[in-house]
């Protein structure tokens, strides 16, 4: 019986057991939420985030949020930086999602500071968001990555060497409203991305980032290897939000996949920058984790494009693990007991509220009975595809979100 088989499978969500599943341990080990907003999930997160630091050697978090506001959390988890307060407010992009207001997220800061403090450098905890400053309605203005780029080199290599002012950067860039206008995202006529001063701000972000690797072992003995991938961090950011912006302005039916794919890719150069650091997590929606190519149905039809996880995937092979996070009940949203013939329905059956379960035995436990996918009611649970179940790690499975009604 395939339930039988499936309920030999399931572990308790615990470092030691997802270990068990994979080949050796992983530099980046990506757990997927299907569903944003749910504290339970993000509880999971965190104790299995001090599982990994206490048994496995983990120093990093990475989530699925703004990367350049992030830093401002892994200042305060660093040195103290700020208050708690502050951290949570200006740290977390995504209001929407309501990651700054989250108790979960609060916890797993505060619990990182306590953990960092009196300790070297070299066994503190680092936090990363991995994410473009990019929002539903809008992307930032390139500014403060192209300006912040732009000051340390011009303190640390030959002015003559570098291929603008700070003051042609600024009358280039403009006024920020420019940039961020709302009504870009559906009328691409409302960008900027495409002007001339946005073209000659995409040559001069390369050459700036050109400049960066040309004067890497003279920067890195003269400075601290932190403020030199600050500097990669935002050179990398400058280009993408400037890529972003090129094809918020672009007409032609790849609009979409183009955006989707400049966003995950910002994502991927980020998070192999992060494995280069040393082992991390990396908590964010399965579809940006998953190594199957992802897609989605917008307003103009469908669109698909390869995630982070799959471009991370590719360049990293057994060093990137996916454990993708599927879900029984969402009450408050609608979301209701499985049906018994999907995946969720199966591992619904099974005694444990929370476990993890081998996606390779599962998938045999199944055989030739591939269970239906499910439908869900809200918008906003994204469910388990039994066709990814090959491209999957491991399931971790929650059975009851707590009803918020």
């Amino acid at each position: 019986m395939a339930n039988a088989g499936i309920k030999d499978t399931a572990r308790p969500v615990e470092a030691a057991a997802v270990m068990r599943l994979l080949p050796a341990r992983p530099r980046l080990l990506a757990l997927g939420e299907p569903a944003h907003g749910e504290e339970a999930l993000l509880e999971v997160r965190n104790e299995l985030f001090r599982q990994l630091v206490e048994q496995e050697g983990y120093r990093t978090i990475a989530i699925e949020s703004d990367c350049l506001a992030g830093l401002v959390v892994d200042d305060y988890v660093t040195s103290g930086t700020g208050t708690l307060d502050e951290v949570m407010e200006h740290g977390f992009s995504h209001p929407d999602l309501g990651l700054g207001a989250s108790a979960a997220n609060r916890e797993l800061v505060r619990w990182m500071r306590a953990h960092n403090d009196g300790r070297p450098a070299s066994e503190r905890l680092r936090f990363a968001g991995f994410d473009g400053p990019l929002e539903i309605t809008h992307a930032a203005s390139p500014r403060q990555p192209l300006t912040a780029l732009h000051d340390y080199l011009s303190a640390r290599v030959d002015t003559g060497l570098l291929p603008c002012t700070a003051e042609t950067l600024d009358r280039l860039l403009g006024a920020d409203d420019r940039w961020t206008e709302p009504a870009a995202m559906m009328d691409p006529a409302r960008s900027v991305g495409q002007s001339a001063e946005a073209k000659e701000l995409r040559t001069l972000a390369e050459d700036l980032v050109s400049l960066l690797d040309e004067h890497a072992p003279h920067l890195l003995a003269a400075n601290s290897r932190d403020d030199w991938e600050r500097a990669c961090l935002y050179g990398r950011t400058a280009t993408g939000l400037l890529s972003y912006h090129y094809w918020m302005a672009d007409t032609s039916p790849a609009r979409m996949n183009r955006l989707l794919g400049v966003r995950d890719r910002l994502m991927a150069r980020n998070l192999l920058a992060l494995a280069a650091r040393g082992p991390a997590l990396v908590h964010a929606q399965n579809a940006h984790l998953q190594r199957e190519k992802s897609t989605m149905r917008m307003w103009q039809g469908p669109v698909e494009w390869w995630s982070a996880g799959a471009l991370v995937s590719a360049r990293l092979g057994e060093e990137y693990a996916f454990l993708a996070t599927a879900l029984g009940t969402i009450r408050h949203q609608g979301v209701d007991t499985p049906p018994p013939d999907t995946v969720e329905g199966l591992l619904y059956a099974l005694p444990e509220d929370r476990c993890v379960v081998d996606a390779s035995r599962l998938a045999t436990a199944l055989g030739g009975n591939r269970p239906a996918p499910r439908v869900s009611p809200w918008f906003g649970y994204a469910s388990l595809d039994p066709a990814h179940l090959p491209a999957i790690d491991g399931v971790v499975f929650v059975k009851d979100v707590p009803d918020r009604r």
